[in-house]
């Protein structure tokens, strides 16, 4: 694969817990010449959508929220086309709300006040009635993170870092913006480096958190060994709640369920402007499987291929 010569990221394969690939190659930042380390955090785009999930299953738990509430219950001056979208419904694309290519007057790299932003979702009428069908939605895991932050009272981030990487030991991770941060990956498009989209808001549960690849592994011990939930909880995220159309594939609570090179597995891929990102536990071999890179033209994907022999 191109990622072991010339290209930007980290690879890791592990198959139970020995870690048979760890790969770091490339440019953090070709402006300066920093290389990629195994400290460096890149932009996990989409798998963000993952913690997303796990602070509102969290809070199911305690009680602090219910996945049945209708998801009006925790936003302010919804509009009532939402009125019987729920919380499950966010969680598994189900809800009928667009995607950005049906928002194309949301700038992704641009910072919107939060309010503006959530009008702005509320001007596209949904494609269709709660439950009715299945659609990708990232302006839905938008919602859930509003929804976090109206339950608790704190900044999605800050529950994010206390209530989800703490507990696991993901100290080179963080949700927002990556400015100031050292030890940040940034992205390149054309062997040049490319602006962020806007992490701290318009991407928030969507798209917004950093990882190092080591921190990645780790957390898909959330799945495989069931650490921080409750196992019904695991259970509930891993479950194939929603068809997505493709053979054999659903979509459970921020994983996509479903066949990966041939093999049982729960899974995710993530692009963002500048970085593309890939996470994949195959339970039946328990083989872990990690992308991240900050280079756009990697097709994450294809890194699945590395699973037919366990080495490079």
């Amino acid at each position: 694969m191109s990622i072991f010569s010339h290209d930007r990221g980290v690879l890791l394969l592990a198959r139970g817990d020995e870690v048979l690939v760890d790969r770091v190659t490339g440019a953090a930042d070709e402006s300066t010449g920093a290389p990629c380390t195994p400290a460096t955090r890149f932009q996990i785009a989409s798998i963000s959508k993952q913690m997303a999930a796990v602070a509102v299953l969290l809070l199911a738990e305690r009680g602090v929220l219910r996945l049945t509430d209708p998801v009006v219950r925790w936003l302010p001056d919804p509009p009532s086309t939402w009125s019987g979208i729920t919380l499950h419904h966010l969680l598994t694309h189900t809800s009928g709300l667009g995607h950005w290519e049906e928002h194309p007057a949301i700038d992704l790299a641009a910072p919107t006040e939060p309010d503006a932003l959530l009008a702005a979702f509320a001007d596209v009428p949904p494609l269709f009635r709660p439950g009715a069908g299945w659609h990708y939605s990232s302006p839905g895991y938008v919602l859930l993170a509003r929804t976090v932050e109206r339950a608790t009272g704190r900044p999605y981030a800050e529950f994010l870092a206390e209530e989800v990487f703490a507990p696991l030991g993901m100290t080179g991770s963080f949700a927002g913006s990556g400015d100031g941060r050292p030890d940040v990956a940034v992205g390149h498009e054309g062997g040049r480096p490319v602006p962020s989209w806007d992490l701290a808001t318009v991407s928030m549960g969507a798209g917004d958190v950093w990882c190092t690849g080591a921190d990645l592994l780790t957390w898909l011990d959330v799945p495989r060994r069931g650490r921080l939930l409750a196992p019904a909880s695991v259970a509930a995220m891993t479950a194939p709640h929603a068809p997505t159309g493709k053979p054999g594939e659903a979509y459970g609570y921020g994983f996509f369920v479903g066949p990966l090179a041939g093999r049982r597995a729960v899974h995710h891929s993530g692009d963002n402007g500048g970085y593309k990102a890939f996470a994949a536990w195959l339970p039946d071999t328990d083989h872990r499987l990690v992308l991240l890179t900050n280079q756009a033209e990697i097709d994450p994907v294809a890194v699945t291929s590395v699973l037919d022999s366990d080495r490079v």
